[in-house]
């Protein structure tokens, strides 16, 4: 299956769309949702071929407006991955460390809920090392 790329630009109120590998393949949509369906019309009718055969990847021109939103939006998604990772890592240092979950969830601003839940398994491990380090008090013998 062929796959057509449909370049829509916005003209007035409705979507001007193109076939660029088809010259002369011209349509129009009154949504973009719509201009996939059209180009496929448009392509299926200049090749005389069923347009369930056609695939068509939709292209639209962007206004600035959009593009830098959408810059914007990718930029956050690799922030929040960036500030998972980091925090999975803290997680694991801290509790490595001997701190306790509620500790780690104070110091980086989180519940112990969401903690357990970033380093589960890690938890009982972390319980295991605190016990370990706490001493014990000597038993004394009475004296009377």
């Amino acid at each position: 299956m062929k796959t057509y790329t449909a370049v829509c630009r916005r003209s007035g109120g409705w979507w001007a769309i193109s076939v660029p590998e088809l010259k002369g393949v011209h349509t129009q949509a009154r949504r973009l949702d719509q201009a996939e369906g059209m180009a496929r019309d448009a392509i299926a009718l200049m090749l005389d071929v069923d347009p369930a055969t056609i695939a068509v990847e939709v292209r639209p021109e962007l206004p600035d407006v959009v593009s830098h939103a959408l810059e914007a939006r990718r930029a956050a998604r690799q922030a929040e991955e960036a500030a998972e990772r980091a925090t999975a890592a803290a997680v694991h240092s801290l509790l490595d460390g001997g701190y306790t979950v509620r500790d780690a969830g104070a110091l980086l601003q989180l519940s112990p809920q969401r903690i357990s839940q970033i380093a589960p398994g890690v938890r009982a491990s972390a319980k295991a090392v605190a016990a370990a380090r706490v001493e014990r008090p000597a038993v004394r013998e009475r004296v009377d």
